[in-house]
């Protein structure tokens, strides 16, 4: 298959159910984040969107309190598809739609959370909008989006990966969360920080079950689709492996091909998507992103 079609199918099918946002408009509006940051160039690959995604839940799952939160108050176990499209639109808004359409959405998600509560198995109180684990979300999001793309599209420099997590501090502080990493030693710290709160959980496997069964990519890309789950596995830092009771996911044989199909989506411009749409917005060449 072509990497064009390849990469407009990803495209496509991550964001099929999640609610229609226009990125071209207002016309000349900045997003959040700046068009020439080391976000928009992240999140214009489809496969680090895909496999970051998955990371991002492995780890959120680990901490007990997010656990009951995300299972008992989302459509994961009934359906992961749609669940999935809306939490992968909702990053491409915060990070390329318009300031003002980015912030009215971030304030949706924010009342929706204030509704969500409740007590863990093991008597725990939560709520959603808890700046810790609020903090922890954006924290597994960061990084599971980063090194996606560093893995498996082409690797940043240390300072790169710094200014990626601060560019994400203005959202993060929309969202509730005003502790978030601002640089990849201000993660590490975090992890450092949680890693005595996570625990393993049969709900883990269970995610992972439920996500290689979903239709979350069209038929012709499905074989790829338990490999890519793999690659998300994969980059869980090791000790949190331990700890959740998962293993490797990939081979050198697995982590070639996906590493090309990374590298391949990398440069493939579709028009329509919300990156080309949100430079066409700023005036700019709809290949801008692809030109860097």
């Amino acid at each position: 298959m072509a990497a064009g079609s390849l990469t407009e199918k990803l495209f496509r099918r991550m964001t099929a159910g999640a609610p229609a946002v226009d990125f071209g408009s207002p016309r000349g509006e900045p997003a959040l984040v700046p068009a020439d940051s080391v976000s928009w160039r992240v999140f214009r690959n489809p496969v680090a969107l895909f496999v970051g995604g998955i990371t991002a839940v492995i780890l959120e799952l680990a901490e007990p309190r997010v656990r009951s939160g995300v299972w008992d108050h989302s459509s994961f176990r009934r359906d992961p598809a749609s669940r999935m499209a809306r939490t992968g639109m909702a990053a491409m808004v915060t990070v390329y739609a318009a300031r003002s359409v980015a912030t009215r959405m971030i304030a949706g998600v924010r009342n929706a959370h204030d509704h969500v509560r409740g007590r863990t198995p093991a008597g725990e109180d939560y709520r959603a909008n808890d700046p810790e684990l609020l903090n922890w979300v954006q924290a597994t999001a960061g990084f599971g989006f980063l090194q996606a793309y560093c893995s498996y599209v082409r690797p940043l420099s240390a300072g790169a990966c710094d200014q990626f997590y601060a560019e994400g501090a203005p959202a993060a502080e929309l969202y509730g969360a005003s502790g978030a990493p601002r640089s990849v030693p201000e993660q590490a710290a975090l992890f450092d920080r949680m890693r005595p709160r996570l625990q393993r959980s049969p709900i883990v496997p269970e995610f992972l079950a439920i996500v290689r069964a979903a239709p979350l990519l069209p038929a012709p890309l499905r074989p790829l689709q338990g490999l890519l789950i793999r690659a998300a596995v994969e980059i869980v830092p090791p000790d949190i492996r331990a700890i959740l009771g998962l293993d490797r996911g990939l081979g050198p044989a697995g982590r070639l091909v996906v590493k090309a199909v990374g590298a391949a989506a990398d440069r493939v411009v579709l028009r329509g998507t919300p990156p080309v749409q949100s430079c066409e917005r700023l005036n700019l060449p709809g290949d801008y992103l692809y030109r860097r």
